[in-house]
């Protein structure tokens, strides 16, 4: 490994071990790591790529991840900051995954269902968060609604597609645009404009083909490729809102059951790096050993690889883009969107599934203060949460 390989590796390495508390917390970590401390880019620089990461469906913090890598070492500097920032959070829950059940069996079925307890207090969160980040007036909230109603309507994959699109439409009529400004330019190094064309070619081709392949083969691990590259080409708002997306390509088809899922997704807050993380989990929950381990791979790759290929692709062209006045508008209507695609996916399957008796609600909401009035980070609440079920279920 060259030097400047080494170098972001070992950089992002340390940040996949500690960076705990999402993809806002993420940007933070960056922001201080290689702003201030490491000065690889400015402060505007860095903005801009937040800006273009933001605007783009995928994981919003693995992608500036993604393209700081790619700005300081090319493509292989990219991937290895993917590998560095990933690899610590999808190896625990892999082998979380494996030995789910053995933990189960030794400490009783309470420690699923206080992990699924935290799960529902940590999407409430979520949901909450961004209705007042991203809903703040009428026409958006307005949005979000019909949002949820449209997924509430039109079951799988096609409702949310739908709903993301209404969102995106409508918002570029009903959202008066400010004035956006001009920004300055930011150089890209490392990406000619035909290598970003090849990757949204890529783009389109697997988003395009994946599917019909998948309808002419009983193979799990082309099912499990289809399906963790639409949902990570298709959601928009961060990590959390991805759970619905999941929730229909793997609970509804029967591959993964849905309190294995709500576990997993559980204990994926209590580990640091990227929540799409749960790629793994989900991976190695299909199967058995040894095909557990290949099919998290094929899981983990897929969900991430869209968004890479869309950061590929656009940050040579991302200053045109950005100064587009209708750009706003459009990303607001499709952000408000996805606040409804999350209330209904934390209806069902979370809130009917975990929310069972008047001790589960009490539980919920207790966690859900500890997460919002006494700011205690999620590993932390995902690590009580696992002890009071675990002990309530040996009662």
């Amino acid at each position: 490994m060259s030097r400047p390989l080494f170098e972001i590796f070992n950089a992002f390495a340390k940040l996949g071990l500690t960076s705990f508390g999402g993809p806002v917390a993420h940007m933070s970590f960056f922001r201080a790591e290689f702003v201030e401390k490491r000065k690889w880019l400015t402060d505007d620089a860095y903005a801009d790529l937040v800006a273009l990461c933001q605007f783009l469906p995928g994981p919003s913090s693995s992608q500036v991840g993604f393209a700081l890598g790619v700005q300081r070492g090319g493509l292989f500097g990219g991937i290895a900051a993917f590998l560095a920032f990933t690899l610590p959070s999808a190896l625990f829950l892999v082998l979380f995954a494996l030995y789910a059940d053995t933990l189960s069996g030794t400490f009783g079925d309470g420690l699923i269902h206080g992990l699924k307890i935290v799960a529902a207090a940590v999407v409430a969160q979520a949901i909450l968060g961004m209705a007042t980040s991203l809903c703040k007036t009428q026409a958006t909230a307005t949005i979000a609604a019909l949002s949820l109603l449209i997924v509430t309507l039109i079951a799988g994959p096609l409702g949310q597609v739908l709903a993301i699109t209404f969102g995106a439409f409508l918002g570029k009529f009903v959202n008066k645009s400010e004035h956006v400004p001009t920004f300055q330019n930011t150089p890209t190094r490392h990406i000619p404009v035909f290598a970003g064309y090849i990757a949204l070619a890529f783009f389109f081709a697997l988003l395009l083909f994946l599917p019909l392949l998948a309808q002419f083969t009983s193979d799990l691990r082309i099912q499990l490729l289809d399906s963790f590259y639409r949902a990570g080409a298709l959601v928009f708002g961060g990590g959390h809102v991805v759970l619905p997306l999941l929730k229909t390509e793997v609970v509804a088809t029967g591959i993964v059951n849905k309190d294995s899922f709500l576990a997993g997704y559980g204990i994926t807050q209590a580990v640091p790096g990227p929540v799409f993380s749960f790629a793994a989990f989900l991976g190695a929950a299909s199967a058995p050993m040894p095909d557990a381990a290949l099919n998290a791979a094929i899981a983990t790759i897929a969900i991430f690889l869209p968004g890479f290929l869309l950061v590929y692709a656009m940050l040579p062209h991302w200053q045109k883009f950005r100064n587009w006045q209708g750009a706003r508008s459009i990303l607001a209507g499709a952000n408000a969107a996805v606040v409804g695609l999350l209330a209904a996916a934390f209806f069902t399957p979370i809130w009917q599934s975990t929310v069972l008796t008047a001790l589960d609600f009490a539980l919920v909401i207790a966690a859900f203060l500890l997460l919002m009035v006494y700011k205690l980070p999620p590993w932390l609440v995902v690590l009580i949460g696992a002890i009071v079920g675990t002990l309530l279920g040996q009662i």
